[in-house]
């Protein structure tokens, strides 16, 4: 199943085709396989064109006269396309998914559309600026609940099944359709203000509905919905606002027009840790933005992608900032998404964030770091350059230029170009046109201060100077003097901090801008020494960024880093931050540190955990370590068994994962500790799945890439990865065995699956030159481009591997 849809072609018909009306009638009763009659009413020049499908078998009609194929060869004026299709459900979170609950038996079906499936569903025109309006009906057995974008009428037929329908009368992107169905049980609520009412509802399966904490998530709806109500200027322009938590989710969350899907593991039905509730909530932020930006205005292609998902991760963080319990957002955004882009930026794949994309899997890959987070710092830069609330102004501004249609990053340019009186043009290109990260770093040399920019493109940053200093007394190190300046060419001065003391100087204090914060030898020993000493949690942040991302660039050794988290993570008041560093600290020690230190730091950090407070956090984090000693064996037994026994059945299922990877456990054993987990779940089903992989690696292996790999569900491929890479054990001599199947599993697999599969297979164990050149190898024969992709980012992460472990060795 491969869609790879090009740009031209969309171009061509988007000239072509207007006026676009879907009549869907989708009949789910089936147990395998599914129908679909579409009518599609549309206008159309002269020319060629055709429809996007993909199903088992499918039988078609143009005005009333049969055709074979897709092709479309139209006159001038209105047509009618008659499509009945018959198409398998799906189990990769892809089309139609269907899930059936191992707890009770219970069947869910949930759509994924972004960006060009909603051909597996039913035959349309599947590109984002053919928007059309619909009427959707959905056949299914009477029991099932079937949620779609805006309220629905329900006839049961007395047959033992009923029909759902609904009528979507504004233009819409068929990729922002959205059918679930099912079992489901709901909880509902109103949100009510000036704008007027919205129907909330939250849905989840009937297994974990008691878990859902729903005054908490309709709380923080209606705290999403006061905050853009007011910043955008605009009542949400849609009827209902649904939540459907759905099963073997691929991603965390989609912007379906009144009807968001998330993956069901944020119904927690086990304790999370605090940051898994910031995150939950960063989630939903995210989808409402989108229902604004997204789908009310829409990219014209995916080109623009990085717009929609870039604004949404922007938004949702200063809304939390603003108007939620999640008050240190921005130092979370600092911690968790800026580390996310500095790694994608520092790639060979590394893109502008406005991306050329020429076809869909192209644009499919550019889900990644750049897109979301690179794509959101530089949107905070933008805010900060002209001014939040002139930001504010342009997008309400695009809003009421673009509702309901299609538009360009060139039309919110425009947009902010008015409001803040800027000419943005350059900026634009210094930071959307071109790839790489900066380096700001101070010189304070001869008593003046200046702030050197590192970069081959020499951009404009806005940017806050802070100087720290330690107080002897108390022992806290403090901001006491703090400047914001626009950053131009390779050197700026700063005048105002020229001669003061000090001991420490952050130059992007604040996080305003993108960049790597570099620091001077002596602040980057004051950092190592005194780290837990800065009060303000921002400026810490930035210090544990700028000492990771040392390490990352090979300017640091990596003990440095694992001995800072040894020493002052405990101490550590965001949590958010808490878990990237325990996070880091266990990558450093697995692959950035020298062998002959390896098990020394691996004893740092399981002192440091264990037994941590708060224990949520550091026992997850301890059962995650690569190798662990006998105290930490028996600490973990203890957890499962012993008078400290854990009901969290989550950490239940990663200590054993844990044990039975460190050798604890053999296959039989393995499966009888599993077997008798109280846990009928399907989280519990997935848990063996992993325990099993961690013990009999070479099973786990030949599922994934066998003969029956596209047969996997996606949650269950996931667990099998996390089996097989939960430590090295075993995994001798499989270096050459993935090189030599992974242009067959790309082929085999679904786009998603092809590359969640090989990305999480690739063998980042073998920390070798030879393992870097066999990629090279593979890298120079001829794969496709998506490959090619994923390939070049192991090599990239091995030879990093490969270097840091030298200069680590070396100290």
């Amino acid at each position: 199943m491969k869609t790879n849809l090009r740009r031209i072609d969309a171009e061509a018909r988007a000239e072509l085709i207007s006026d676009v009306h879907y009549d869907v009638a989708l009949d789910i009763t089936g147990a395998e396989t599914f129908t679909s009659r579409t009518t599609v009413a549309f206008t159309s020049g002269e020319g060629e064109a055709f429809f996007d499908l993909i199903a088992d078998r499918f039988e078609a009609t143009l005005d009333g006269t049969r055709i074979d194929d897709r092709s479309l060869t139209l006159t001038q004026g209105t047509h009618e396309l008659v499509v009945d299709a018959t198409q398998t459900y799906s189990h990769t979170g892809e089309g139609l998914h269907k899930f059936v609950d191992p707890a009770d038996g219970k069947e869910y079906l949930y759509t994924q559309f972004e960006p060009a499936y909603a051909q597996l569903v039913f035959a349309c025109f599947d590109q984002p600026d053919l928007k059309a309006t619909y009427d959707i009906a959905v056949t299914a057995p009477e029991r099932y609940v079937v949620v779609l974008n805006e309220s629905v009428d329900v006839d049961n037929r007395g047959d033992g099944t009923a029909v759902t329908s609904t009528k979507i009368d504004y233009p819409l992107s068929t990729y922002l359709i959205a059918v679930i169905a099912g079992e489901y049980e709901s909880v509902h609520d109103e949100y009510t203000d000036s704008h007027g009412e919205i129907p909330l509802g939250l849905y989840a399966r009937a297994s974990i509905i008691k878990h859902m904490d729903s005054e908490r998530l309709f709380r923080e709806t209606k705290e999403g919905f006061g905050y853009f109500h007011k910043k955008f200027g605009r009542a949400y322009p849609f009827g209902k606002y649904d939540q459907i938590f759905c099963p073997e989710y691929n991603m965390g969350a989609m912007e379906n027009v009144g009807a968001v899907t998330l993956r069901d593991e944020y119904v927690f039905t086990s304790p999370p840790t605090p940051f898994r509730y910031e995150r939950r909530n960063d989630t939903i932020l995210h989808e409402m933005a989108h229902m604004w930006f997204g789908d009310l205005v829409t990219m014209k292609w995916w080109d623009d992608l990085w717009l929609n998902e870039s604004f949404a991760t922007w938004s949702a963080a200063i809304a939390q900032a603003e108007a939620t319990e999640f008050e240190n957002a921005w130092v979370t955004f600092a911690s968790i998404e800026k580390a996310w882009a500095y790694a994608a930026d520092q790639l060979p794949s590394t893109h502008p964030i406005a991306a050329d994309a020429p076809d869909i899997e192209t644009a499919e890959q550019n889900f990644d770091g750049i897109t979301y987070a690179k794509g959101a710092s530089v949107l905070k830069q933008l805010a900060a350059y002209v001014g939040v609330e002139q930001f504010f102004a342009g997008v309400r501004d695009h809003f009421a230029n673009h509702a309901f249609a299609n538009a360009t990053f060139a039309d919110l340019l425009g947009a902010l170009e008015k409001a803040s009186g800027r000419d943005l043009s350059d900026w634009a290109d210094q930071w959307l046109r071109t790839t790489g990260v900066s380096i700001l770093r101070p010189d304070t040399s001869g008593g003046a201060f200046t702030v050197i920019q590192e970069s081959p493109v020499q951009r404009t940053h806005r940017v806050g100077v802070g100087l720290y200093s330690r107080d002897e007394a108390s022992g806290k190190v403090t901001r006491t003097h703090y400047v914001e300046v626009d950053i131009t060419g390779a050197e700026t001065a700063v005048p105002e901090l020229d001669g003061v003391p000090h001991d420490l100087a952050l130059v992007n204090d604040e996080d305003l801008t993108y960049c790597l914060m570099g620091l001077t030898d002596e602040h980057t020993q004051f950092v190592l020494d005194y780290l837990g000493d800065i009060v303000d949690p921002m400026a810490r942040t930035l210090c544990w960024s700028a000492i990771w991302e040392a390490v990352r660039g090979g300017r640091l050794p990596a003990r440095k880093f694992v001995e800072l988290v040894a020493r002052f993570a405990g101490a550590e008041d965001q949590p958010a931050v808490q878990e990237r560093l325990l996070g880091q600290a266990t990558s450093a020690v697995k692959y950035y540190v020298s062998p002959d230190w390896q098990r020394e730091g691996y004893a740092l950090l399981e002192n440091a955990f264990r037994g941590q407070e708060p224990r949520i956090i550091f026992d997850r984090a301890l059962a995650q370590l690569d190798q662990l000693g006998p105290d930490s064996i028996s600490y973990l037994r203890d957890l499962l068994y012993g008078d400290s026994a854990t009901d969290n059945q989550e950490l239940r299922w990663l200590a054993l994962t844990a044990l039975t990877a460190n050798g604890e456990f053999d296959g039989d054993a393995a499966a009888k500790a599993a077997a008798e987990e109280d846990d009928p779940s399907s989280q519990g089903e997935v848990s063996r799945l992993r325990i099993r992989a961690a013990a009999d690696k070479r099973w786990a292996w030949d599922e994934l890439t066998g003969v029956g790999a596209a047969d996997i569900s996606n949650l269950a491929s996931r667990h099998l990865i996390e089996g097989i890479m939960w430590n090295d054990r075993g995994l001798e001599g499989l270096t050459d065995e993935f090189f030599r199947i992974a242009p067959q599993l790309w082929d085999t697999l679904s786009n998603e699956m092809a590359q969640r599969t090989l990305e999480g297979l690739y063998p980042a164990y073998d920390i070798s030159q030879s393992a870097v050149d066999k990629a090279h190898d593979l890298l120079n024969a001829d794969v496709p481009a998506g490959l090619k992709r994923v390939i070049s980012e192991g090599q990239d992460r091995a030879a990093r591997a490969v270097r840091n472990r030298a200069v680590d060795e070396a100290s």
